[in-house]
């Protein structure tokens, strides 16, 4: 049988923090100004009239820059554990963790040769 009340501590917090950001937000949208007018549909650009439209296009390369960024951030957080507990695993995970650095380097060399690191 699943005995339930080993988890309490879980449950518990789980609850509360699920509860607080919806309480705040509840909160905050009953007693927040209801006051819409141009001033409040204007787009803000920190204290300074705003100058010509609120839409512009980000060039590709920011995103290519920031997809690069979070697959080597994950990267770290896959290896930083693995680096910490490398006397107790054994071999066999070195041998896991040097074919996964190998996948990134290949798909970072491969994305080095078709100019997605290029900035210009």
């Amino acid at each position: 049988m699943f005995l339930l009340y080993e988890y309490d501590i879980f449950w518990a917090f789980l609850i509360i923090s699920s509860v607080i950001p919806i309480l705040a937000f509840l909160i905050s949208g009953v007693l927040a100004p209801i006051r819409k007018g141009p001033e409040k549909l204007s787009s803000y650009e920190s204290g300074i009239e705003p100058m010509g439209d609120a839409w512009l296009q980000f060039r590709i390369r920011y995103y290519m820059f920031a997809l690069v960024f979070v697959v080597f951030d994950v990267e770290t957080v896959f290896l930083y554990p693995w680096a910490m507990s490398f006397d107790v695993l054994g071999i066999s995970v070195f041998i896991e963790a040097f074919i996964f650095v190998l996948i990134l380097i290949v798909g970072s060399v491969y994305a080095w040769r078709k100019g997605a690191l290029e900035w210009s």
